[in-house]
């Protein structure tokens, strides 16, 4: 008879392959599946009968800006609540490391902390820092092209010279060699969008040696939506490099109604080369308080402010009333400041959600003080709203997008899958009450119908909340876009 260390019986085992459920028995012992199937001979000190419940691989959130906050507040339950058991930092063109501050926090790294929670000048020194703190999830990392920039360059504003852009390639090699998964570009941003394209790609050209990826929050999200795509998937291809789309949209009003032909560019793309992206299931964006983005027609939100702390939580059309000021004045006074920007249509979020290249990233952004409820709630909502509910996609498909396809895509060949020899990253939920509770108006707030979530083996939150155990690793990159146990996917017919 097997003895382990835990035991799991009974459970509707959704495999993250995207096959449907099946009734099965679940081993775990010293961190790893060491068995699954039925009526396991097995016995365990913590047996669970989990009958009528959904075990699937713990979630991994593709899309975050929890660089710091993994040591910071290693706690991590915003994500460690909703399922997440690993969770993808450095995007969007910022990362903690490799950083070397000479000058102010540029726009937007400050989104990732305080100046002095930057003190990792090389990538393996962060390596380090997450293996002596031992977060409550594990830490997968880009390196952000803005981050090798401000180490580099005396101003942002301007493309880099040759000889700069020699010393960035030094530092992603650092990074790459010590496990980086990839770069991650944010050329929407002022101090990225001057970057030229021939810029991008000499960094980019050194992904594929590595098999690394190469992700992009595009140059621009409206008008010029789809010659932005060109952009990134031409770098994908001069580097031969696996391309993913930063939480694809068709942002701002006038470009709502457009989400048929970026995804046609998307599929057109996907013909040619490795393409995919991440979404939010939510209508609604969050960043940095910028002014080219306040429009009378957006409702906006200040999710913090250190000038005006007391406008947190409030419009900035409420704002500039109360001040007698245009909104886009407004803006300008509150600086610097995070801003909650209700910018998507909801039916172009669904077709992009539901398209059949779409993982599921959260984007959240841990230290706003009232946050996007998407920093809590994705995860359920996707599964509760999105799948169950609205049925955009079936539930198999949904976990599906949270692991298997996000484990391939970017190379953690031991995660995602439930499988005889993988780690043991584990969520048990109740697929009937599966929900997320966090709203805009009351947004810290933890999902309903999450039972038991185990990182490495180890049980780190029940529906009593978090035990305190933190047992999250650091993971390397492997290989992008490989994986030792993935099978064809059915694919999802995007909504109309």
């Amino acid at each position: 008879m097997l003895i382990c260390d835990t035991l799991i019986r009974n459970a509707r085992v959704l495999d993250g392959s995207g096959r449907d459920a099946e009734v099965l028995d679940v081993a775990v012992h010293e961190g790893r599946i060491v068995d699954v199937g039925r009526s396991l001979a097995a016995s365990s000190p913590m047996q669970i009968d989990a009958k009528g419940l959904v075990l699937a691989p713990g979630f991994i959130d593709t899309h975050t800006h929890d660089d710091t906050s993994v040591i910071e507040t290693p706690g991590m339950l915003p994500k460690l609540s909703q399922g997440v058991t690993t969770v993808i930092v450095g995007n969007c063109g910022i990362s903690a490391a490799p950083v070397r501050l000479g000058r102010k926090l540029p726009d937007p790294m400050s989104l990732l902390g305080k100046p002095e929670y930057f003190r990792y000048p090389t990538f393996a020194s962060y390596v380090d820092a997450i293996g002596s703190v031992r977060p409550a999830v594990n830490v997968a990392a880009l390196v952000g092209h803005t981050a090798l920039r401000n180490n580099h360059m005396d101003r942002l504003d301007r493309a880099a010279t040759s000889a700069e852009i020699d010393a960035m390639r030094a530092d992603l090699q650092e990074a790459l060699d010590a496990g980086a998964l990839g770069l991650s570009t944010g050329l929407a941003y002022a101090s990225a969008n001057a970057a030229s394209t021939a810029e991008v790609e000499a960094l980019a050209m050194m992904l594929h040696a590595a098999g690394a990826v190469y992700t992009t929050h595009m140059r621009t999200e409206t008008e010029g939506v789809l010659d932005a795509m060109q952009e990134a998937f031409a770098i994908g291809r001069a580097a031969g490099a696996p391309v993913v789309i930063s939480h694809l949209k068709c942002a701002g009003i006038d470009n709502w109604g457009r989400s048929g032909e970026v995804l046609k560019a998307l599929d057109m793309a996907r013909a040619l080369q490795a393409v995919s992206c991440d979404c939010y299931p939510y209508a609604a964006g969050s960043s940095t308080l910028d002014l080219k983005q306040v429009d009378p027609r957006v409702e906006i939100t200040i999710t913090g402010c250190a000038a005006h702390p007391e406008f947190t939580g409030q419009s900035l059309a409420s704002i500039a009333e109360a001040w007698g000021v245009s909104q886009l004045e407004a803006a300008r006074r509150l600086q610097p400041a995070g801003a909650i920007y209700h910018s998507i249509d909801e039916g172009d979020m669904r077709r992009i959600l539901a398209h059949p290249a779409t993982m599921i990233g959260s984007d959240g952004l841990p230290y706003d003080i009232h946050p996007h409820p998407r920093l809590w709630g994705t995860f359920p909502r996707v599964l509760g709203r999105y799948s169950r509910e609205e049925k955009l996609f079936s539930l198999p498909q949904a976990v599906h997008r949270m692991t298997g396809m996000p484990a391939q895509r970017f190379g953690l060949v031991d995660r995602g899958l439930i499988r005889r020899g993988l780690a043991a990253d584990l969520v048990l939920f109740d697929p009937e009450t599966v929900m997320d509770t966090a709203t805009f108006a009351d947004p810290i707030r933890p999902a309903k119908g999450i039972s038991h979530v185990w990182v490495n083996g180890v049980l780190s939150y029940t529906t009593g909340g978090a035990t305190g155990r933190r047992a999250g690793h650091f993971l390397p990159r492997q290989k992008a876009g490989s994986h030792h146990s993935t099978t064809p996917q059915a694919e999802v017919t995007p909504s109309a």
